[in-house]
């Protein structure tokens, strides 16, 4: 299953001091700072920009799942089940649970035959706070189908029947649909994986260390398919495509990348994962970008990947400007006052 390097990571210790980016501030003082490490990568792997320790294994979280949601297209699971950009995009998701994002997920586990108990990504109140306020006023239950990632579950689930696989157990590390995510990874980052550091993510799928300029390479070939079999430069085309034609579908309602995508059209498609992990889909450039955040930050991670797209030139100048709320979020107290921002820090190196 490998294809290209052969490195093999095996642990998830760091290295190096990666440089301070980010900070918060409140009031005329400082409050937090934050260091992160990205890469910056095009599809061959020529590290075109990077900061910190890009070597390391790190575990990318729901980043992944443009590369996860491969096998549903390439299987043909996508074109029996008459999947569109709407579901494509759930795949690759960690949805809020607002209303379309759940009602899509229903409507297409019963295209594949299944209901919300064939999920195994475990109960969720919607991340939507007005969505989860009414569920708790209705007296309803936390439930698999509000899971973000119950999107990408159902992907799972639509490709074991596409290929007649059982559906119980598809989260494990030894089930076909898992293997096949497994050499889809191996594949496109060029390593074996077999030896990597692996966990179990909060939905319950296999989590599996990964160096940042691998993962950076990994998104840029979905950038820029051109290398690829053609069958998965094809399945490639398809996910960014359907991310960058649903962005709301891939987060939801005030989310950044959701209102980033908007904002910028076909010019990226973007997705984060916990633990301050994030990633960027450039087509225009052929490029990836992935970024860690030491200390597990969301919000930094979501500065970070502002600053680092401001810097390649995709967010002009004069965007920057009607942006400056969402690439500089305001700290709010609980009166709604700005009492600070979260923005790049003054020892950033870029």
């Amino acid at each position: 299953m490998n294809e290209g390097h052969s490195h093999r990571p095996e642990s998830l210790q760091q290295t190096g001091v990666d440089p301070l980016l980010v900070e918060v501030t409140r009031g005329n003082a400082v409050e937090s700072r934050h260091r992160a490490a990205i890469a910056v990568s095009d599809a061959s792997g020529r590290i075109l920009r990077q900061w910190g320790d890009i070597e390391r294994p790190v575990y990318a979280r729901s980043s992944l799942k443009p590369l996860q949601a491969l096998p549903l297209i390439e299987t043909g699971a996508a074109d029996r089940f008459g999947l569109g950009d709407a579901e494509i995009a759930l795949a690759c998701a960690s949805h809020s649970g607002e209303e379309r994002h759940v009602e899509t997920v229903r409507v297409w586990l019963a295209k594949i035959g299944l209901t919300e108990s064939d999920l195994e990504c475990g109960p969720q109140l919607p991340y939507h706070e007005a969505a989860a306020l009414r569920r708790i006023v209705a007296g309803d239950e936390a439930v698999a189908i509000y899971n973000n990632c119950s999107g990408k579950h159902t992907g799972f689930l639509s490709t074991a029947m596409h290929k007649g696989e059982k559906t119980k157990g598809y989260i494990k590390l030894d089930h076909p649909v898992q293997q096949r995510i497994l050499g889809t990874l191996e594949q496109m980052t060029g390593l074996d994986l077999g030896h990597a550091p692996k966990g179990i993510d909060g939905c319950g799928i296999p989590v599996i260390g990964i160096p940042l300029r691998h993962t950076a390479m990994a998104m840029a070939r979905l950038a820029d398919p051109a290398a690829l079999p053609d069958h998965r430069a094809a399945a490639a085309r398809r996910i960014v495509a359907a991310m960058i034609a649903e962005p709301f579908m891939v987060g939801g309602s005030g989310r950044f990348g959701t209102r980033l995508m908007t904002a910028l059209g076909n010019r990226a498609a973007l997705k984060g994962g916990a633990e301050g992990f994030y990633i960027a889909i450039l087509p225009q450039q052929g490029l990836g970008i992935a970024i860690k955040c030491d200390d597990g930050a969301g919000r930094a991670a979501e500065v970070a990947m502002g600053m680092t797209l401001c810097h390649l030139g995709i967010i002009t100048e004069s965007e920057q400007a009607e942006l400056v709320d969402l690439l500089s979020p305001p700290v709010l107290n609980r009166a709604g006052l700005e009492v600070g921002r979260a923005r790049r820090a003054a020892e950033s190196p870029f």
